[in-house]
């Protein structure tokens, strides 16, 4: 049986999805973007700013499913601008410790409202 997750500490979901899904040990969450959890509005600044936020969100996520940031196996990435992911990098390393989780980095046409980044990552419980 898997169990849905949600919390408010992280943006709400689209209608059509769960912000993550924990299923035999591990969460699975949706993408996040940068968007603040209270505002609903994308974070201004950079992509390094939205990197963070958007990390934030999933840290809420992870947290709400009795995870955490440490537990992070594998994360993907989707980017609009592969200029970009030297400052996402920057973000994204000071968040993950070493040992960083594994991850692909996908540059995209486009995302969601607009946006330049979404992270989504599977971890433990």
């Amino acid at each position: 049986m898997h169990e849905i997750v949600s919390t408010t500490k992280a943006p709400g979901p689209y209608p059509t999805l769960s912000q993550a899904v924990v299923y035999n040990g591990l969460v699975f969450c949706s993408g996040s973007l940068g968007m603040n959890p209270e505002t609903k509005t994308l974070v201004e600044g950079s992509i390094k700013d939205r990197t963070t936020q958007s990390l934030n969100n999933l840290k809420a996520v992870l947290e709400a499913a009795n995870s955490s940031i440490n537990k992070v196996l594998k994360v993907t990435v989707y980017v609009t601008a592969i200029e970009d992911v030297p400052a996402l990098n920057e973000a994204y390393n000071a968040f993950f410790p070493e040992p960083r989780p594994a991850r692909a980095c996908v540059c995209v046409k486009e995302l969601a409202r607009g946006t330049d980044v979404e992270i989504e990552c599977v971890g433990y419980v």
